[in-house]
C-alpha cells in the first residue's frame, strides 16, 4: 500500500513518510507563506518563507506525535506496531492486528485526539503567555506559528473524532458498541456503516464546494471521503473474512497437489507445458524430481522479458525454498490471512514438521471464507 522512505525509529518504531507526503509539505509552506504574507506585512520574504517551513515542520513533528501515541497505547496491550507512516492524508500507525478487547479499541482509538487537543492547548497556552492576544494576529513570528499550530491540531482532533470509521472517532464507536453488545463483527458492521454515510457525505459537500468555486480545497475534502470510503469498506470485508475463517487452520485450506518442475526447464516450456495446460500458478521446482528447491509462480516469470524465455530455466528465476515466507500447517487460517495483508504476499509455503507440504494463497484462504460465509447466511 505505501510506497515509503524510512526516515527512523523513534522508541522502537519505525517512521517512513509515503512520498505523496512530500507534495503535501510544499503545498503546505506554500499556503502558510501566502497566510503570513497576508497577515504580517512587515515581514521581510525570507522571514516569510522560513517561518512557513518551521510550521510545516512542527506540524509533521505533531503528525509523528498523534500517531505515536496510538503506537504506545498499542504495545502497552500487547498489539504489535509495525510502522508509522505519514502520506497525504495525514498519517497511520500500522497496527499488525485488531485489539483484543473494546476497552484496547477505545484508548487505542481515542488517544490520537486527545494528544492532537493537548498540542493544540500547550501551543496556545505558550502564545497566550508571551503575549498573543485571541481574535488578533501575531506580529512576532514565533508567536504566530503557535498560533497556527495551537488552532491546527485542534481542529485535527475535532476532525478526528468524527464517527467515519475507520478514522479515530470510528473506532471509538466501534469500541462502545463492542463493549456494549460484545460481538466485534456487529460493532464493526455498524461503524463501517456510520463510516460510509460520513464518507459520502464528504464526497458530496467537497463537489459541491468545488462548483461553487473552492476549488482545490472542495477536491481535497472529496478525496479524502472517497479515501475514507476504500478503507471503510476494506477494513470491514477483512475482518469479515476473518471472522469466517474461525476454526479453520493453514492445513484445512492449502493445496497439496502442487505440481513438480524440474529445474533445467526452460521458462518458454514451462509456460505452454505447465502453465498454460495445468491451468496452475504455483509449481514447486525440483531437482531430479526429488529435492524441493523453491517455487515459481508467474510472477518471477512476468519479471524476464519473453524473448529470452527460451534461454532462461526455472532454476534461474525461481524463489529459493530458504528465502520463501513460511507458515505452519497448524496456523489458523486467519494468521496466515493477516500476514499476507500485512506483508503484501501472495501465497506462503506450508511447512509441516519442517518439510515442504504445499502452498496456502490469498485465493484459497478467501474463497473458503467466502463459501462459509454464504452458507452461514
Amino acid at each position: 500500500m505505501y510506497a515509503e522512505m524510512k526516515i527512523g525509529r523513534i522508541a522502537g518504531v519505525p517512521i517512513a513518510i509515503h512520498h505523496s507526503w512530500l507534495i503535501i509539505a510544499v503545498l503546505l509552506t506554500l499556503s502558510l507563506a501566502t497566510h503570513f504574507r497576508a497577515t504580517n506585512d512587515t515581514w521581510q520574504p525570507e522571514a516569510v518563507w522560513f517561518w512557513a517551513a518551521v510550521a510545516a515542520l512542527l506540524f509533521f513533528v505533531s503528525i509523528v506525535l498523534h500517531e505515536l501515541s496510538h503506537a504506545a497505547v498499542a504495545r502497552s496491550r500487547g498489539v504489535p506496531v509495525k510502522s508509522v507512516t505519514l502520506f497525504a492524508l495525514g498519517g497511520i500507525a500500522q497496527i499488525e492486528r485488531d485489539a483484543a478487547d473494546a476497552k484496547t479499541e477505545f484508548w487505542m482509538g481515542i488517544v490520537g485526539p486527545l494528544t492532537s487537543a493537548a498540542i493544540g492547548a500547550f501551543c496556545l497556552g505558550f502564545a497566550l503567555t508571551f503575549g498573543w492576544t485571541p481574535g488578533t494576529e501575531p506580529v512576532q513570528p514565533l508567536l504566530a506559528v503557535l498560533k497556527w499550530l495551537g488552532y491546527i491540531n485542534l481542529m485535527l482532533a475535532l476532525f478526528n473524532m468524527i464517527p467515519g470509521f475507520p478514522m479515530d472517532g470510528g473506532r471509538v464507536l466501534r469500541a462502545v458498541l463492542w463493549w456494549k453488545n460484545g460481538n466485534l463483527l456487529a460493532a464493526t458492521r455498524v461503524a463501517a456503516r456510520v463510516g460510509e454515510i460520513v464518507a459520502m457525505g464528504f464526497i458530496f459537500l467537497g463537489v459541491m464546494q468545488f462548483f461553487l468555486g473552492a476549488g482545490f480545497g472542495g477536491l481535497w475534502l472529496a478525496f479524502i471521503g472517497w479515501f475514507l470510503l476504500g478503507a471503510c469498506r476494506g477494513n470491514y470485508q477483512q475482518l469479515e473474512a476473518i471472522e469466517a475463517l474461525r476454526g479453520l487452520t493453514v492445513g484445512d485450506l492449502m493445496a497439496r497437489d502442487c505440481p513438480s518442475v524440474p529445474g533445467h526447464t526452460n521458462l518458454r516450456e514451462f509456460v505452454e507445458d505447465y502453465v498454460i495446460r495445468m491451468g496452475r500458478r504455483c509449481f514447486i521446482v525440483r531437482e531430479d524430481d526429488e529435492t524441493p528447491e523453491g517455487i515459481i509462480t508467474p510472477d518471477e516469470v512476468k519479471a524476464v522479458n519473453n524473448r529470452r524465455w527460451p534461454f532462461e530455466t526455472v532454476e534461474n528465476v525461481m524463489r529459493p525454498l530458504v528465502s520463501l515466507p513460511t507458515i505452519s500447517a497448524r496456523a489458523p487460517a486467519a494468521e496466515a490471512l493477516e500476514r499476507m495483508l500485512r506483508e503484501d504476499l501472495r501465497q506462503l509455503s506450508v511447512l509441516d514438521e519442517g518439510e515442504l507440504t504445499g502452498i496456502i494463497s490469498r485465493g484459497h484462504i478467501l474463497n473458503a471464507a467466502a463459501t462459509r460465509a454464504e452458507l452461514e447466511m
